[in-house]
């Protein structure tokens, strides 16, 4: 039988492989980004609740009503954009799934689709899948989008863009001046944007999250993607949304019903009852800032470099004056040698950049944080 592979170099994930890793050499898992620790004992019970309640078939194809509706209240709340609940909100299984449908729905062969390394894995080989064309481009030392490169790159086969704000792996976000300017190259272009915004609430230091959704001329051409998982600590449960214009949403579900159809159900009015409470969600950036700072002090004192992290729950840290060992090799010599596993970032970049830096994952309980750090300081 002759088999012939749509996307034959991709192989499997730096997130399966050091992981599995840390787990052959019985090292500390700072890879993979997930928790440690245990998520909210409420969420546990309103999921076991719904279950016993008997609410355990297919929900409703778009999500459930309760959970819809709950989403655009906190839309409002949170960007002062109003959204239909029937007609812009899709939960998905995952924010995965909401960029794979997504991308499904509207890209098609020949399209180019520009996004910017280093990218979470998933965007390319989608586009791929559905006959388009991947066009990297590399964010600046900074890891900030230089916006004239980006003019420079589109073309007539241009389709769409898609942005991630915090940005994984770097731990960086758009200002509100870089929405401002991927509106005008939007609206100008008749371009669509892939905004994807997994560590939406987990923003440092005082900064605000710039959703395309506050922006009301970007909103209308724009495809906001959402966890709960990275939210909530469950990523297990691969529980997402996407909201975007009606328009928008009817394609996303005609993808959407032949992925999955719809998405698990006493999760989905667990959450629900569980975003009733903003407490739930607004005090989470201050919750992971306090992981972020206590890991940034840890490893005081050692050869590493820690690079700003202003969101998500990822820190980059330089080892150029511990080794000038390409990241791949060095994460694999840390994980194997020292126990501590880390991911590479050069995977993130289709050209394979090499900056000599690791993305370590903070969401852990300090006593996990503490135990790498020791080792990271006598590196």
């Amino acid at each position: 039988m002759r088999i012939e592979s749509k996307i034959p170099d991709v192989g499997t994930s730096i997130f399966t492989v050091m992981s599995k890793m840390a787990l052959d050499y019985d090292a500390i898992n700072l890879s993979q980004g997930f928790p440690d620790f245990m998520i909210d004992d409420v969420i546990i019970e309103l999921v076991h609740r719904y279950m016993r309640e008997g609410y355990n078939q297919y929900a409703p194809m778009p999500g459930t009503p309760e959970l819809r509706n709950v989403i655009a209240e906190v839309v409002q709340s949170s960007f002062g954009r109003r959204v239909d609940p029937d007609t812009e909100i899709t939960i998905t299984s995952g924010a995965t799934e909401s960029i794979f449908s997504v991308i499904s729905a509207f890209v098609t062969t020949g399209d180019e689709v520009i996004m910017f390394d280093p990218s979470y894995d998933s965007y390319d080989p989608a586009v791929r899948l559905n006959g388009g064309i991947p066009i990297h481009i590399n964010l600046t030392d900074s890891f900030g989008i230089d916006w004239d490169l980006v003019r420079a790159r589109i073309t007539t086969s241009t389709r769409m863009v898609i942005i991630n704000t915090p940005h994984n792996p770097s731990g960086s976000i758009l200002a509100e001046a870089d929405l401002l300017e991927l509106e005008r190259i939007a609206e100008q272009h008749d371009l669509l944007v892939l905004s994807d915004e997994v560590y939406e609430r987990l923003i440092f230091d005082g900064a605000t999250h710039q959703s395309v959704l506050r922006f009301p001329a970007l909103a209308n051409r724009s495809f906001a993607v959402f966890s709960f998982g990275k939210t909530f600590h469950a990523t297990g449960w691969k529980m997402g949304y996407v909201v975007a214009p009606a328009a928008l949403t009817t394609e996303i579900r005609r993808t959407h019903q032949f992925v999955v159809f719809s998405v698990n159900t006493p999760i989905q009015l667990a959450m629900a009852d569980y975003l009733r409470d903003p407490d739930h969600y607004t005090t989470l950036g201050s919750f992971y800032q306090r992981k972020r700072d206590f890991f940034l002090n840890e490893i005081r004192g050692s050869s590493f470099e820690p690079i700003a992290s202003r969101g998500s729950y990822f820190q980059l840290l330089s080892y150029r004056a511990i080794s000038r060992d390409r990241d791949v090799a060095m994460a694999e010599r840390l994980t194997k040698e020292h126990k501590v596993a880390s991911i590479p970032i050069s995977v993130f970049y289709k050209d394979h950049t090499d900056h000599n830096i690791l993305r370590f994952c903070f969401a852990k309980k300090e006593e996990t944080l503490a135990k790498a750090c020791r080792i990271l300081r006598a590196l």
